[in-house]
């Protein structure tokens, strides 16, 4: 067996920004061998009641970051894993880094975020606007209803929805509610290019989030009259975003001297161009070729996969040329709650004695399909994929007296299964091929849950190889910027792994899910294609309250005789 440290090694760094935490890891370049890996948690995780510091209350929908705690991932993980690999710093030749999108940020014109800017660590529009920041849904709303008006060539190629989590909604949202702020921010910049900037002290735009998160497509992005038609103040947007869009896999720039001393690496070492933490995922997974879907399970799920040629799916998040990896198109679904929502009911529902994942997964495990009697849409943080609508929410119809919690455990799992085929069958059913389905991320571990999604879709399930396909995929990159591999798909057969077929549908369950399955889409289609709009009131009568309930009691009215 080789030693960790062998003379001539080669390493590179990858570090993956999530929701609550940043990870690095340290690869061997000749193999993929993860070596060391270290943790950080945001200090201030997801800001989402109020700023620090602060007694007002942001309003509903709000899900903010603080940027320092990004630059602390740099200063604390990257040391610790690479002291934890026990190797020469020395001998890393690159760093890459991925990213959760669309998170992204008001800067001024070298990268200082405007929250940093003391008059405006007040203003909640000056904060980073974290991927699950949903209050821009009218936004969103008033840019599909305009491109479809204008028949706006781009808006096909998003599914005919732009999502209130992208960089156009935000955007516009930080217009209408924050002109002053939206004037002083020189540059709207996703995190995942913003980091790349602090390590190499150069501003690029990669192409991944420009592509699916920036409306950017055949080389261009929306037009200045498309903008003006939204708000005449509107027009400069892509001013604001527009910069040296690079490729994946291609040097953004080389590590600064203060990004040395905050990581520990040589300084000059290649830095890669940003990308997403889903869509990075499919090198480690090997899954560059067209046809092998990676589903990137945690707090939410993005399924990516690429494809040989351009067609328009209903509902996707978007199809980009080269988005995944140079000379494919790469397209992306995905659904807004996924581990969030088991993790909900873990916390807030399940009675004591019960309210452990463990103890759930295995009483759920003992039921025949169908036995709980119950059908939930997968709407907890509304949907992503296919209806891109966040104003939807969470459903359970089925519950009666002899209901228990793992009976509504057990179909909150099977609610995400059900989300997941509707975006397969749409990917197929449009042409794009799916021939493989591999998973990633934290809920692997489930086996209740991988089983019931093999079962839901009636197809075999491959296990990414690591347990950090993140930030193994920004390593692949690295060391494709690096100069160590000629392309990502080169690196990514040598650097990547995966355990294929895992997973295998049983063909009774199968069909007894295909049932299920029947009911569930009735009420997708209900509920999120026009049969009845009462989440979207209840959501509108909740927020009212919020507001009315956050608004300042009026000093009483002294009556005088």
């Amino acid at each position: 067996m080789r030693g960790l440290d062998g003379p001539g090694d080669r390493y590179v760094v990858g570090v993956d920004f999530g929701t609550l935490s940043g990870r690095a890891l340290v690869v061997r370049v000749d193999d993929g061998a993860e070596l060391g890996t270290a943790v950080h948690e945001y200090r201030h995780g997801v800001i989402e009641t109020a700023l620090p510091g602060a007694v007002e209350p942001l309003p509903p929908d709000w899900a903010l970051q603080d940027p320092d705690d990004y630059r602390e991932v740099l200063r604390r993980a990257v040391p610790a894993a690479v002291a934890a690999a026990g190797i020469d710093p020395g001998r890393v030749i690159g760093i890459a880094t991925d990213f959760t999108a669309c998170t992204v940020l008001p800067s001024l014109a070298d990268g200082t975020p405007l929250c940093e800017v003391p008059e405006l660590r007040d203003r909640p529009h000056a904060w980073p606007k974290l991927w699950k920041h949903h209050a821009g849904q009218p936004q969103a709303d008033r840019i599909n209803a305009l491109a479809h008006e204008r028949g706006e060539r781009w808006i096909g190629r998003y599914g005919g929805k732009i999502s209130a989590e992208w960089q156009f909604a935000k955007g516009l949202q930080l217009l209408d509610e924050d002109p002053a702020v939206y004037r002083r921010a020189e540059r709207f910049i996703e995190a995942a290019d913003w980091i790349v900037q602090q390590l190499c002290g150069v501003e690029t735009r990669n192409l991944c989030t420009a592509g699916y998160k920036g409306i950017h497509q055949d080389g261009r992005y929306p037009s200045r009259d498309f903008l003006a038609a939204l708000d005449p103040d509107f027009t400069d947007f892509v001013g604001k975003l527009d910069g040296p869009l690079l490729p994946m896999g291609a040097r953004a720039g080389s590590l600064t001297a203060e990004a040395a001393a905050w990581t520990g690496l040589p300084e000059g070492v290649a830095v890669a161009v940003g990308n997403v933490d889903a869509h990075v995922t499919a090198a480690s997974a090997q899954a560059l070729e067209p046809g092998h879907l990676v589903a990137i399970m945690g707090t939410s799920t993005c399924l990516v996969v690429n494809g040989p040629d351009l067609v328009e799916v209903p509902g996707m998040c978007g199809a980009v040329e080269g988005g995944l990896s140079p000379g494919a198109w790469g397209y992306e679904a995905g659904q807004s709650g996924v581990g969030d929502i088991f993790g909900w009911f873990v916390e807030h529902a399940a009675p004591a004695g019960l309210a452990s994942h463990d103890r759930l997964s295995e009483l759920a495990e003992a039921q025949p399909v169908g036995a709980h009697g119950l059908i939930a849409l997968d709407w907890w943080n509304g949907n992503r994929s296919l209806l891109v609508n966040h104003d939807l929410s969470g459903l359970v119809v089925g519950l009666t007296l002899a209901t228990r919690p793992q009976d509504v455990y057990r179909a909150l799992l099977e609610s995400t299964a059900y989300g997941t085929r509707m975006i397969v069958e749409a990917l197929v059913e449009a042409g794009v091929p799916v021939r493989e389905l591999v998973v990633a991320g934290g809920l692997t571990g489930n086996r209740l849950l991988m089983q019931i999604y093999a079962d839901v879709l009636d197809r075999p399930l491959g296990v990414i190889g690591s347990t950090q396909g993140p930030a193994l995929g920004s390593a692949i990159h690295a060391a494709v910027a690096a100069g160590a591999y000629p392309d990502v798909y080169v690196a990514s057969r040598v650097m990547g792994r995966v355990d294929r077929d895992v997973y295998r549908p049983d063909p009774r369950r199968a069909r007894a899910y295909d049932a299920l399955y029947a009911e569930y889409r009735h009420l997708h289609d209900h509920f999120g294609r026009g049969g009845s709009d009462v989440m979207a009131r209840l959501r509108a009568i909740r927020n009212a309250a919020a507001e009315g309930a956050a608004a300042p009691t009026p000093a009483p009215v002294e009556v005088l005789a």
